[in-house]
């Protein structure tokens, strides 16, 4: 049986992305808001809610039980001031909480996510199922000669 750690993040999280468009609806305000404090314009791609979603999907999973706040450390940058004028060191931001609270409420209707008293959120049997799933797809298309080794 293959698992989230058998294959690369990169090609599960584009991989459950795709299938999370069918599932879930992206909020209208995706498109103007910022990622975190530390930007200063908000993400260009077209399907940039499904990626996150996606990969708030494997993070949880990998780090369960796990809280807003700590994925917001994890999605922060180095705010830095103007990109014109530097002149101090950069600081750590946090990642936008409401993009990251909203993804998870949105995985959480679709029955992907618990939320588990006091500790966090965790992911439910049919996300595991459905993570797993995703994950044998992509390792059976995989076509990297470094990986031949775990099949």
């Amino acid at each position: 049986m293959v698992t989230i750690y058998d294959v690369p993040a990169d090609a599960l999280i584009e991989a459950v992305a795709a299938r999370l468009e069918d599932r879930i609806d992206e909020p209208d305000w995706v498109e103007f808001t910022k990622t975190g404090a530390g930007k200063e314009l908000p993400p260009e791609q077209d399907d940039f809610w499904y990626v996150r979603s996606a990969s708030l999907l494997r993070k949880v999973a990998q780090n369960e039980p796990i809280g807003i706040e700590r994925l917001a450390t994890e999605y922060g940058s180095k705010k830095r001031g103007s990109n014109r004028y530097i002149v101090r060191p950069g600081e750590h931001e946090s990642g936008s909480r409401k993009l990251i609270r909203a993804s998870l409420q949105a995985l959480e209707e679709e029955g992907l996510v618990t939320t588990a008293a006091g500790e966090g959120r965790r992911v439910s049997d049919e996300g595991e199922a459905f993570l797993s799933e995703v994950a044998s797809e992509v390792f059976e298309n995989l076509d990297r000669p470094e990986l031949e080794r775990y099949a």
